[in-house]
């Protein structure tokens, strides 16, 4: 019985409605697979579980009686049924019969739940499996439309032309018989593989290992080939000259040249396109010049070059040889369309009979195709002296067509076993001669068991991208799994179909260690892929700015054939939006989880922020690792959530609990990274089981300055514990992180330094408060190494900040808060985004905290606004003095970095006097809210209304670094 049941707050109406949709094309938070996420609101219907509505559950499974095999959560077939009857939910009905539908569709699907939205009553999250996206979100509108009018029957709802229309749809985008079978292949041999368009484009495995296949046709067929093939007169040629068994032909273009050279040839001919495919336009058994010009219409029709191939016919049964890679795979008989007669049906009838078979289908969708009843048809008919009308007498086979093509309805024999070796020998020569990997050998012979040579017959076609449904769906004899020798051919037995990933997230500090790991591996010789919040980069190119931290560029990375090593930076907003791009990584990096982007897709709470994050951790597979970081609570956490081994890091002293707790895990043989503090200054250890390594001291890796920028020793233990995880070798760790720098040109907008007319300035991406405490440790650090030079006078620390409009107002003032403990003049701007505040809301909440700090007691004296980016890195630069340290925490580093470099060498020319700003950033340029500091400009900017933005990036919201 459904349980809790609310009273009703209305009267029973068809109230169910769907108010978002999502496609989680990879492992989510929701499950490994990919899955539909509907978010639908029950209205009224809340207070009607099942059973409560007259005559809902029997009327359902009238319907889908195919819901009686659901077994939902009891366990057994019949499970759904009980709680039908029992009571359920609508919401949940919904997300059974949209698997239902995609059932009856041909994709065999059980996964699915329910769960209502934490704190919004009728409000509940619907999930479940697909095959193809379209065809599951089709499924998730018609159960909606299903429940709605079982509720409360509506006049312009027919379930029956709904779901006939449903499955038409699904199977205009289904893979035919030949791509399916090939990707089952693939799937059972863990090769991954990507649909590339609408149709049968696919790539299987990837980057540098991807190949391509467009339903029978690979990325080894040559196109040559296929241009042979696709000439009938010249493969002719070309076999005929290899000395095998051909008929006489020629080429024509008109209908005088066709009777000429059916007259040369000699009757019977048969007559068809050069050009032509599947049987179309193949014209049999011309025996007279009249027939040949009756049939010339026909033939031209389907010809694309209007040119025409006249040959001797051949008599005998038509048998397909299916050559793999130079050898014989399958052997099938094919049989024109027929109906046998029973002295009862006319010929119509036997034909709607026949086409009831439900093996038959329009065109290649299923393993048979319907007989059509066409001109040709009634031709043919006429030519055994019957018509459509007539009954046959019983036991006739009555033929429809001339060709024993499965497209028009024709039926297979598997014959694989029965061919004598000098035709196989044949077959397999001629498909050499056109140069095919996989190809269809089309052979006229009394029979395949006696050798053509011998017997008579011939080879009549040579096929590029044959059909595989007659071979793996025989209509008699045994199956033959000939997707084997094709994926054999892509993949040779023990060659590798992926690429290692490495997937890195977290709060902060993702993005560098992304940037350490990709340093590391390209300086071993690997062509890198990477995405992070820059864009996608590509052997140390970048092919696409835009924030590239989701989904859809780590697709784009696993596409390109350069790729063999994938450094992927996942980002809050992408696992939300679509999960990962990907199934599974090798390595999952999680650098930590701070309060940041909460408040946003129903992500509240760190708890909830935390299990996003897993999702890489969940994607590891048993031989896999995820490298975590011991010191936060919640991402230690996530070893629970993780199949593979763990890998820790830490950077906690010795005797600490954290490193008591490591040291446990190492006895067991586990691995970790940590640092060994010593006189000379800490050492980076990594420690696998009792044998510890000495990696590097910290204080001479480029990246920390010293030593004094704490977070990026996190960084780099991260980094070096992934790269070992990879199996990187240890001295190359070590040049990586020695050699790896955050420099502008390697790693743009994370603390790149830039001497400006003596002022040393930070750019920086700082934008929450859990990075700016890290930030601002690093500032009180790199000051005290500053504080002993004499050519230091008195300086001040200089700190522009900023953070997104969607950020919770608690976070902002947090923000400004632990901000004005560390600089001595903090200015702060907005981001061009405001992600839904006015133009100087964000910039108020953020200066709210900056003042709470300083009644406090804080390190800060002095605050002010410059809503403009630019503007306010001219405004700082412009009262700097030498000596002074400034922080740039900015939305748009190159921008901000190459108008500072501009000012350097505007100076280095001797075209600006000392004190004087670059015209284009000087303050005094400045108007309105922009020119104007503390509680003024707020005021200014908050009396102009600014409409609500959304603005996403290819892969999502601007700022996704969460």
């Amino acid at each position: 019985m459904a349980k809790d049941r609310p009273t009703p707050t209305g009267p029973l109406a068809p109230d169910l409605r769907i108010l978002e949709r999502r496609v989680y094309r990879g492992p989510n938070i929701w499950a490994y697979e990919p899955a539909i996420h509907l978010v639908v609101d029950l209205g009224v219907l809340e207070g009607y579980p099942s059973d409560s509505i007259d005559g809902f559950t029997d009327t359902l499974l009238e319907h889908l009686p195919g819901l009686r095999r659901h077994t939902c959560s009891v366990g057994r077939p019949g499970g759904f049924v009980e709680r039908l009857v029992g009571g359920t939910w609508l919401g949940h009905v919904a997300e059974h019969v949209a698997l239902q539908l995609q059932t009856e569709a041909g994709h065999d699907l059980r996964r699915g739940k329910t769960r209502m939205v934490k704190g919004k009553t009728g409000i509940y999250n619907v999930i479940f499996g697909y095959v193809d996206e379209t065809v599951a979100l089709a499924a998730g509108d018609l159960a909606v439309r299903l429940i709605n009018h079982l509720v409360q029957a509506q006049e312009d709802f027919d379930f029956a032309a709904e779901l006939d229309a449903f499955l038409r749809r699904a199977q205009r985008v289904a893979f035919g018989p030949s791509t399916s079978a090939i990707l089952e292949e693939a799937v059972s041999r863990d090769i991954p593989w990507l649909r590339l368009n609408s149709g049968s484009l696919i790539q299987l495995g990837q980057g540098v290992h991807a190949q391509r296949i467009r339903a029978t046709m690979t990325s080894r067929t040559g196109a040559l080939a296929v241009d042979i093939a696709s000439d009938k007169n010249l493969t002719g040629t070309l076999l005929a000259a290899a000395g095998l068994p051909t008929p006489k032909q020629e080429s024509v273009r008109t209908r005088a040249g066709a009777i000429a050279a059916a007259k040369e040839i000699g009757f019977p001919v048969v007559l068809k396109p050069l050009d032509g495919n599947h049987g179309r336009g193949v014209c049999l058994d011309l025996q007279s010049a009249q027939d040949v010009d009756k049939a010339f219409d026909i033939a031209k029709d389907q010809s694309r070059s209007g040119i025409l191939i006249v040959e001797s016919f051949v008599t005998g049964r038509d048998y397909r040889c299916l050559i793999v890679g130079g050898k014989m795979q399958a052997i099938a008989e094919r049989v024109p369309a027929h109906v046998v007669g029973d002295g009862e049906h006319t010929v119509r009838e036997l034909v709607n009979q026949t086409n009831a078979d439900p093996r038959r289908g329009v065109g290649h969708e299923k393993v048979l195709t319907r007989i059509k009843l066409d001109a040709a048809a009634e031709k043919v008919l006429a030519d055994q002296g019957l018509a459509l009308d007539d009954i046959p007498a019983k036991g006739d086979m009555v033929t429809l067509a001339l060709t024993g093509n499965m497209s028009t309805g024709g039926i297979s024999v598997d014959r694989t076993f029965d061919a004598h070796p000098d035709n196989v020998e044949i077959a397999e020569e001629a498909a050499r001669m056109v140069g095919l990997d996989v190809a269809g050998i089309d052979f006229i012979c009394p029979d395949i068991a006696a050798p053509v040579r011998e017997t008579g017959g011939a080879i009549v076609e040579v096929n590029a991208a044959p059909g595989f449904r007659m071979h793996t769906h025989p209509t008699v004899g045994v199956p033959q799994f000939i997707a084997k020798p094709v994926v054999d051919l892509l993949f040779p037995p023990g060659s590798p179909s992926r690429v290692p990933i490495i997937a890195v997230t977290g709060t902060n500090g993702k993005t560098t260690t992304s940037r350490m790991i990709a340093h590391i591996f390209k300086g071993l010789g690997r062509k890198v892929g990477m995405t992070s919040t820059d864009g996608v980069v590509i052997d140390e190119r970048l092919v696409i700015k835009s924030d590239a931290s989701g989904p859809r560029s780590a697709r784009m990375v696993l596409m390109n054939p350069r790729v063999d090593f994938a450094v992927m930076e996942v980002a809050r907003g992408g696992i939300l939006r679509e999960g990962l791009g990907y199934d599974r990584n090798d390595v999952a990096v999680v650098t930590n989880v701070a309060p940041d982007h909460l408040g946003l897709r129903g992500i509240d709470t760190l708890e909830q922020l935390a299990a996003v994050k897993a999702v890489v951790v969940e994607a590891v597979p048993k031989n896999g690792f995820a490298v975590l970081n011991a010191d936060d609570p919640h991402v230690r956490a996530m070893r629970r959530k993780c199949s593979g081994e763990i890998v820790w890091f830490s950077m906690q002293a010795p005797g600490s609990p954290i490193r008591e707790f490591i040291d446990g895990h190492c006895r067991r043989g586990g691995r970790a990274i940590f640092l060994d503090p010593t006189d000379r200054g800490d050492m980076i250890v990594i420690q696998h089981g009792r044998r510890a390594m000495q990696l590097a001291w910290t204080h001479l890796l480029p990246s920390t300055f010293g030593g004094a920028a704490r977070f990026n020793v996190a960084n780099a233990l991260a980094a070096a514990g992934a790269a070992f995880a990879a199996d990187a070798p240890l001295h190359d760790i070590r040049q990586g992180l020695r050699t790896f720098t955050t420099s502008y040109y390697l790693s743009p907008g994370r603390l790149n330094l830039v001497d400006v007319n003596n002022v040393e300035v930070f750019v920086d991406y700082c934008h929450n408060a859990a990075g700016m405490r890290a930030l601002g440790d690093f500032v009180d650090a790199y000051a005290a190494q500053r504080a002993g030079r004499a050519d230091l006078g008195r300086t001040s620390r200089i700190g522009v900040i900023g953070a997104a409009g969607d950020r919770r107002d608690a976070d902002l003032r947090e923000l400004g808060s632990v901000a004005a403990a560390h600089f001595d003049v903090i200015v702060i701007r907005e981001d061009v985004r405001l992600r839904g505040r006015r133009p100087g809301e964000t910039a108020a909440l953020v200066a709210e905290g900056v003042r709470s700090a300083m009644a406090d007691g804080a390190r800060c004296r002095q605050l002010e606004i410059v809503l403009d980016e630019l503007q306010a890195v001219g405004h700082v630069m412009a009262r700097a003095n030498p000596g002074d340290l400034v922080v740039m925490c900015v939305d748009k580093s190159a921008e901000v970095f190459a108008a500072l470099e501009s000012r350097t060498h505007q100076a280095q020319a001797g075209s600006h006097s000392a004190g004087t700003a670059d015209p284009d950033l000087d303050p005094a340029s400045l108007t309105g809210a922009a020119a104007l500091s503390g509680v003024a400009a707020i005021d200014r900017a908050l009396s102009e209304p600014q409409p609500i933005e959304d603005v996403e990036s290819a892969d999502g919201p601007a700022d996704e670094d969460g």
